[in-house]
């Protein structure tokens, strides 16, 4: 932690303004350190940095106004530390011995037309989510999660490894003194490069494929963003603007209802067997129905 004295960085967006700033950014995204604090530290801006090598490490921070005649603001913040040998008391779902045929069938057996009958979007979300909830405890088993794995970052791939571990490897034998600060130095700029053509590979390929690949493109990009976004304010029939989830699920729900194409309509065509149809005249198909 200190004052690092780049007023022109936007942490949010990931950007800057001047070259000295734009090395520092760098310097970050090389390295990996998490920057934690959110508000401006001096007048509007965020000069006063917090970076951790480790997400979840630091935790509450708080501004906590100004001591004697300086201007920036103190920063106070908690280091949390676990148990070294600590276990993970956490529980997944185990798939690999879920039941899934007699979860069907639980399911199944369900008569959704009548349990959901006259209810509206939240009422019958509750009522789907007891049943599956019950089939889930009966046909899907748990087990500990572990918490050795980490989810890699897309462009993370084993070239890239191969460049970073040295690195990581030099990095810890410097920091206890078995390796020496020139050594350390020499890993540096191969496992920079690496990464930087591994992140610039992987953003020109999702760029060419956004749109047959949809997904994995906005996938990287909402991992990249620090907030996320619920679904917005939305207009009723009536006119007004709906903000509670409750209201927004009702309006969404409604909406598709007034959408939704039933199997068995009146205007829809009917193909007839065998070979009558190449004799009739074509169907008629209004703009109305279009």
């Amino acid at each position: 932690m200190r004052d690092f004295d780049h007023p022109n960085i936007c942490w949010r967006d990931n950007t800057a303004g001047h070259k000295q700033s734009r090395r520092l950014l760098e310097c970050v995204d090389d390295n990996f350190p998490l920057q934690v604090i959110e508000e401006s530290t001096r007048r509007g801006a965020m000069l006063d940095l917090v970076l951790t090598n480790k997400e979840g490490l630091v935790g509450n921070v708080k501004l906590k106004g100004s001591l004697g005649c300086s201007d920036h603001e103190m920063v106070q913040f908690k280091i949390l530390r676990a148990a070294r040998w600590a276990h993970s008391k956490l529980t997944t779902l185990d798939f690999r011995r879920a039941g899934f045929g007699l979860f069907r069938d639980m399911l199944g057996r369900i008569p959704w037309d009548k349990a959901l009958e006259g209810r509206g979007a939240q009422d019958s979300w509750l009522i789907f989510k007891d049943h599956l909830l019950q089939a889930q405890e009966r046909c899907i088993p748990t087990k500990r999660k572990s918490s050795k794995t980490t989810k890699r970052p897309p462009w993370m791939n084993k070239e890239v490894l191969g460049k970073v571990k040295p690195k990581k490897e030099a990095c810890r034998g410097w920091k206890q003194g078995q390796v020496a600060w020139e050594e350390y130095r020499e890993t540096v700029p191969a496992a920079r490069e690496q990464v930087r053509k591994a992140k610039a590979l992987i953003e020109i390929s999702l760029a060419k494929d956004v749109k047959d690949n949809k997904k994995s493109f906005y996938r990287y990009v909402s991992d990249k963003r620090r907030t996320r976004e619920n679904v917005g304010p939305l207009w009723n029939e009536t006119g007004d603007l709906v903000t509670q989830d409750v209201e927004k699920a009702e309006v969404l729900n409604d909406f598709f209802a007034s959408v939704f194409t039933g199997k068995c309509l009146s205007h829809t065509v009917q193909v007839t067997e065998g070979r009558d149809w190449e004799d009739a005249e074509p169907p008629t198909v209004g703009e109305d129905q279009v």
